[in-house]
């Protein structure tokens, strides 16, 4: 039978949990529960008991007591994490399912991420229908099943975990399947990454096609905070072969404090794992922001409103002074071969459009070199001559595309 992980809380989710067991069997596949809760009871029936999961993280339950719940909770997701990696690493799971509210879905989701992309795993909870849903999945591939109700069990909430049971057996046998069929028929080709936006479609489209004609695969991911995680997480687990980090917006948001910042972490896995890169100042001219969100200290800039949820602020000079720095920096410490490609005739497509101020008077032309200038002389300050390369073309141009791809393929030549 298919082994499916479940995790959950059995001090208060042992209904639910002895619940989705039967319904994972009834779906042929074979339930192995583990234990997250927080203090010691009286449910005596997981395959892995909440003692041996703190014992994993080096301590005891009973010591669980003394601590907050927040550090007792991560103290669980420590061990469940290094039990339940051991058993998919060696081949004994096919899926996971966690079960829980608030703090379950913390725990179980945080285990789950640990999990490689495109292994099984789902989390049924109530807060799959809350805002803090991004926060759960973040770079990783979680399935979420809201619960209508809280978890109790009910007609409502009994549909519900049943279909999460399901869908996990279903995915995790369709797993083997294909992953049996693999090792007799598939070539994998060479991943290779490339950061995207609507506003560089063209480029992004060109770059796809180029690089797959030359016998990659692509993944794209989209600069809107969670892609630029999931890039470095990729990364950072050896599964990208290259990399054209063509759309790095995402830092102008993280210096800004915009919507769509990916963190302290954007372009240092990359970096760490030494594989090649070309990167590019695609749409740095810009901070998203929710429409009629803008911080009181920035209403007084150029904007320009991309759609009905999202108004985009011009980039400075004081903030491309920044993010040529922090670029710089980055790339300084790259294990592997790299090289900035910078685009003269414009970062993104708003370069032929107008300004607006917050009101929406226009305010003059989007395109402001001497202004973009600033970030490249911040660039070089940091990195060697010969590893920025200025063209006279807009970041949209095919021809731009074209020396994009060819620079990847020699860096990885190189190699």
């Amino acid at each position: 039978m298919t082994r499916v992980a479940v995790l959950a809380t059995l001090d208060s989710k042992h209904e639910a949990a002895q619940f989705v067991c039967a319904a994972l069997r009834e779906a042929g596949a074979e339930p192995w529960l583990v234990d997250l809760s927080l203090r010691p009871h009286a449910q005596g029936f997981a395959d892995v008991n909440g003692e041996e999961v703190a014992r994993a993280s080096g301590t005891t339950w009973d010591t669980l007591a003394k601590l907050s719940r927040a550090d007792a909770a991560q103290t669980m997701i420590a061990g469940a994490t290094a039990i339940v990696k051991k058993e998919a690493t060696r081949g004994a799971l096919a899926g996971v399912l966690g079960v829980g509210g608030a703090n379950g879905s913390t725990m179980a989701c945080a285990v789950m991420r640990a999990l490689p992309l495109a292994f099984p795993k789902a989390m049924v909870t109530p807060v799959a229908a809350t805002a803090a849903v991004q926060w759960y999945v973040a770079e990783s591939d979680i399935a979420m099943f809201p619960t209508v109700g809280d978890i109790s069990l009910n007609r409502v909430t009994r549909a519900a975990l049943r279909n999460a049971a399901e869908a996990v057996a279903g995915m995790a046998k369709a797993r083997a399947v294909r992953a049996a069929e693999a090792k007799e028929t598939d070539k994998h080709k060479p991943l290779i990454g490339v950061s995207s936006f609507g506003n560089l479609q063209p480029a992004v489209d060109r770059i796809t096609a180029l690089l797959e004609a030359k016998g990659f695969e692509v993944i794209h991911f989209h600069a809107s905070g969670p892609g630029g995680r999931a890039l470095e997480s990729l990364a950072a687990r050896g599964e990208l072969a290259g990399l054209i980090d063509l759309t790095t917006s995402e830092l102008t948001d993280f210096v800004t404090g915009g919507v769509y910042s990916a963190g302290e972490g954007r372009l240092r896995a990359a970096a760490a794992a030494g594989i090649p890169q070309v990167v590019a100042p695609g749409a740095l001219d810009f901070t998203n922001w929710w429409v009629g969100e803008v911080p009181e200290r920035y209403r007084g800039r150029g904007f320009f409103q991309y759609n009905v949820e999202i108004l985009l602020m011009r980039t400075n000079a004081a903030e491309f002074e920044t993010l040529g720095a922090l670029i710089g920096e980055r790339l300084a410490s790259s294990k592997g071969p790299f090289e900035v490609l910078i685009p003269l005739g414009g970062y993104s497509q708003l370069s032929t459009r107008r300004m607006h101020d917050i009101a929406g008077k226009d305010i003059g032309p989007w395109a402001q070199p001497e202004t973009d200038a600033v970030f490249v002389s911040a660039l070089r300050r940091h990195l060697p001559e010969e590893r920025i390369r200025e063209l006279p073309h807009h970041v949209n141009d095919a021809a731009f595309a074209d020396a994009c791809v060819e620079a990847l393929a020699r860096l990885m030549a190189g190699r």
